[in-house]
């Protein structure tokens, strides 16, 4: 059994070294390493939301709207087991390890999709993929938090949550022509959209040998060798770039480094001493994952039964939703490194269910087409895109480093399986009752939770903008 007593402390200047760091090639590579998983899911997460018409279709899967509904959480039921399971071994064994890990289980659960013959088959092969990108999540953000200097943290967190909606909008265009069938038979064209993604997608694996392992990570761990190393790789290759020799570090920690750290010492700390964050991490993470898993991927849906937009025409309506996700973290991102993370944090989230119960009244009424719907959509989503990042940047930041990637996963895992797994089958039910009062029912309940979100990081937030991580919370080394 590993040794989780602590060893004798040491002296580490390595986080202050990393947060005094400028912007550099070496950051824009992690980034670019590590961020570009979320367009390969956006991208094909948006193919399956945009042919759930066509995969109703005898020539293809005969999927029910409810069938439609189960395999959304069959991939969320995989997303909540990866994230919690990797979780843990992320804080155990390593960023590294994982996120290479992860994404070849990500990348065989879509290439297998492309397969699938029948609802379970298909259900099972999306279960695969869940679980690949529930991994991606707690050890992607914790990298990223863990290498990115300070002042740049919170606006490079939202953008990189935020490019799911790139790959969105890269779905949304390919969709009418997989579904033209001048082009592809029927049966080929939407198998074609996951073996096309599965493929690219090998080529992020090359793009992950510029990624080190996190230094803060090491030097916790009885690696503290490792962790000198490799920041003073860092810092070479930053002065190598920018021609500029850099400033001392301003500071010092003194940690006891173990080999591993107990279950029992995590859970104390995120259930005693970081209580409120917890409670405040939940309500943001449940918020955001009922709003994407009843609305976003129930558009196509909406369009088809309500508004009876052809299917082959639903990815021209997803694409400017997509747009205004992506361009919502891209343009408001900076505001929560300068204004605050609290202010900005609650007034998105507000913004957004308030947004949300005007829109649900109008689309109830039929007051609405699928034109100004869409619209509507685009305004909501632009500062919901931002509330949503900023639940993930909550999460892996106001937490011990010792704890960071399973108080993510457990917070994504525990936000998911309430919002996410229960919210597909709902709307799946609610869309085929045929009732636009009972869809926009659902739709004032996620308003609700957006809401309840926003008072809950108006009265529990942390100022954290500008802030070194172990500043917000002491390591439990330390």
């Amino acid at each position: 059994m590993p040794d989780s007593s602590p060893s004798p402390a040491i002296r580490t200047d390595i986080p202050f070294r990393l947060d005094r760091l400028p912007w550099s090639r070496f950051h824009l590579l992690v980034v670019i390493g590590l961020g570009i998983t979320w367009i390969l899911d956006g991208l094909e997460v948006t193919i399956v939301g945009s042919l759930g018409p066509a995969l109703q279709s005898a020539d293809t899967l005969r999927l029910t709207s409810a069938n439609l509904g189960a395999v959304a959480s069959f991939y969320v039921v995989g997303a909540v087991t990866g994230a919690l399971g990797f979780g843990w071994i992320t804080d155990r064994h390593g960023r590294r390890l994982v996120f290479y890990v992860t994404l070849i289980i990500y990348l065989a659960g879509v290439l297998l999709s492309a397969f699938a013959w029948n609802f379970w088959s298909f259900a099972f092969f999306r279960l695969i993929t869940g679980l690949g990108i529930g991994g991606e999540y707690a050890a992607v953000n914790s990298a990223i938090d863990e290498l990115i200097p300070a002042k740049y943290r919170g606006r490079i967190d939202l953008i990189v949550n935020g490019s799911f909606w790139l790959g969105a909008a890269a779905g949304a265009l390919v969709v009418p022509f997989l579904l033209d069938p001048n082009l592809f038979s029927p049966n080929i064209g939407w198998r074609l959209g996951f073996g096309v993604g599965g493929m690219l997608g090998l080529s992020i694996l090359l793009l992950r040998r510029f990624v080190p392992e996190s230094p803060r990570w090491l030097v916790t761990h009885m690696k503290e060798k490792e962790a000198e190393d490799t920041v003073r790789g860092i810092e070479a290759d930053v002065e190598k770039a920018t021609g500029e020799k850099l400033p001392p570090p301003e500071g010092s920690l003194e940690v006891h480094p173990r080999k591993v750290f107990g279950l029992e010492l995590i859970f104390s700390s995120m259930l005693g001493k970081y209580r409120q964050r917890s409670i405040l991490a939940l309500a943001l993470m449940i918020a955001q994952s009922f709003l994407y898993n009843s609305v976003f991927f129930t558009f196509g849906l909406i369009l088809s039964h309500f508004y009876h937009v052809p299917e082959q025409r639903v990815g021209f309506y997803v694409l400017p939703l997509a747009i205004g996700n992506f361009c919502g973290p891209l343009l408001l991102g900076s505001f929560f490194d300068t204004i605050g993370r609290r202010k900005m944090i609650a007034g998105t989230f507000a913004v957004s269910g308030l947004l949300l119960l005007l829109t649900a009244y109008l689309f109830a009424a039929g007051l609405l087409t699928q034109i100004t719907q869409t619209a509507a959509w685009c305004v909501i989503f632009f500062f919901a895109s931002a509330a949503a990042s900023s639940a993930y940047l909550t999460a892996s930041e106001i937490f011990p480093l010792e704890t960071r990637a399973l108080a993510i996963a457990c917070f994504y895992a525990i936000g998911t399986a309430v919002g996410g797994s229960v919210s597909p089958l709902l709307f799946g039910w609610l869309i085929e009752s045929g009732s636009s009062w009972k869809v926009s029912g659902g739709y004032v309940v996620a308003a609700a939770l957006l809401l309840l979100a926003a008072v809950a990081e108006w009265k529990l937030g942390i100022d954290a903008e500008g802030k070194s991580l172990e500043s917000i919370a002491d390591p439990l080394s330390s």
